[in-house]
């Protein structure tokens, strides 16, 4: 009697990728909309209130979309890249190469894919460098600096994109064979996003043609 063996280990949870600053501030924005037009509706007179609610409606999906929304959530299987407009669902066989240059990006069967929520910083990166190459023993704006005894040797300082990427560079090479990581891409508009701020559009548009 013989018992079938999974081909595939556990998928484990998934590892979400977003900017904690692109959060802070959207936030902020959601607050000083909410303030400056609530005092509006409150306290306006005439077509102001609805001037206030149609600027809220435009903006508050704005926001969210490019500062709290983007993520990116990555498992042993599949990547899924959470865009301002769009959700990108990427197995990973179907994922060419994840990279960062000026910007972050994911190529899957011909197209490029920005990762909105992994911020490229050319300072962070260079500040990285720096510290790279003081460790060799290079040149330090206080002289020749010393390089670091073998037994002492830490682990080098990378900027944050560039570890993101790393990890999911990594999980695509690990997983591509995965038969849960077969497939192809497929790309998904957010109407939730995009159907309230082109209603608040509209009734900008009207209201101020009404005037």
């Amino acid at each position: 009697m013989s018992s079938q063996q999974p081909t595939d280990e556990p998928v484990y949870d998934d590892r979400v990728y977003r900017s904690p600053m692109a959060i802070v501030t959207g936030v902020l924005l959601l607050a000083l909309i909410a303030w400056l037009c609530g005092d509006a509706v409150v306290r306006g007179t005439g077509n102001t209130p609805w001037f206030a609610l149609a600027i809220a409606l435009f903006l508050v999906p704005l926001t969210v979309a490019f500062t709290i929304r983007p993520a990116v959530f990555a498992n042993d299987d599949r990547m899924r890249v959470r865009n301002p407009f769009r959700v990108i669902e990427l197995p990973w066989a179907a994922v060419d190469a994840v990279r960062a240059g000026y910007s972050a990006e994911v190529l899957a069967e011909g197209s490029k894919y920005q990762l909105w929520s992994v911020p490229v910083s050319l300072r962070e990166r260079k500040k990285a460098s720096r510290q790279q190459y003081s460790r060799r023993g290079g040149l330090t704006g206080k002289g020749l600096a010393a390089p670091e005894q073998p037994g002492a040797a830490a682990e080098p300082r990378r900027a944050h994109a560039d570890r993101v990427v790393d990890e999911l560079r990594e999980l695509a090479e690990r997983g591509a064979s995965r038969t849960g990581a077969q497939g192809s891409a497929s790309v998904h508009w957010s109407y939730e996003i995009i159907a309230p701020a082109v209603a608040g559009a509209v009734l900008l548009i009207v209201l101020w043609a009404t005037r």
